[in-house]
Formats: C-alpha cells, sequence, structure tokens
C-alpha cells in the first residue's frame, strides 16, 4: 500500500533552517509528482511547493518563493523540501502529498501524516 512518511519537523528560531524529507513506498515513485502543503493552527490548508515526476520542474507558492527549495531523489524515493529564511509565520504541520500523474501539483490522492514545523525565538 501506498506510504507517505514525513520527517525533519522540530523548532527552528526566525531566520533559521530545516529540512524536510518525505520517504515514500507503495507506488512507482518517479511516475508521480509530489508536493508538500502546511496548515497553520485555525488555518486552511495551503499549498507551498510541487515537482515533477522527473524534477524538471518546481513551483511555489507566492509565501515560501525565494526560501523555500523542493527536490526529489528518485532513486531513493524521497521528496525534499529545504526550508531556509524561516518566520514564525511557517509554522504548521507540513504534509506531502502524492500527485495523481506525472506533473500534477495540486490533486492528490494520498498524502502523509505530516511533520511539525515551529519558528519561533
Amino acid at each position: 500500500q501506498v506510504q507517505l512518511v514525513e520527517s525533519g519537523g522540530g523548532l527552528a528560531q526566525p531566520g533559521g533552517s530545516l529540512r524536510l524529507s518525505c520517504a515514500a513506498s507503495g507506488f512507482t515513485f518517479n511516475s508521480y509528482a509530489m508536493s508538500w502543503a502546511r496548515q497553520a493552527p485555525g488555518k486552511g490548508l495551503e499549498w507551498v511547493s510541487g515537482i515533477y515526476s522527473d524534477g524538471s520542474e518546481t513551483y511555489y507558492g507566492d509565501s515560501v518563493k525565494g526560501r523555500f527549495t523542493i527536490s526529489r531523489d528518485n532513486a531513493k524515493n524521497t521528496v525534499y523540501l529545504q526550508m531556509n529564511s524561516l518566520k514564525p509565520e511557517d509554522t504548521a504541520l507540513y504534509y506531502c502529498a502524492k500527485g495523481l500523474g506525472r506533473g500534477t501539483l495540486r490533486e492528490y490522492d494520498y498524502w502523509g501524516q505530516g511533520t511539525q514545523v515551529t519558528v519561533s525565538s
């Protein structure tokens, strides 16, 4: 069965960095786009970033553009989110999600359980 397991969350200071990982199994990883989304306390789900199945295209939400970088290692079935210049408003539960196709960044069929990121001094 499909499994997505996020890791790498934690507490960071404003201006700091964290790297999230999402280990995938149960499907042909290199055939599907992957995305990251987040949900802050009391707010709705926000799409953060997505990457095509072959890594050729990456996209970012306006709130993270220039600070976050998505990447993937298809040999390791893992997608990453490097988060730099963190702000308190980045505090959220971060999820990775499997797209429906090679370039599908906004429609998903599986989600991970999430990893908490807290940005605070």
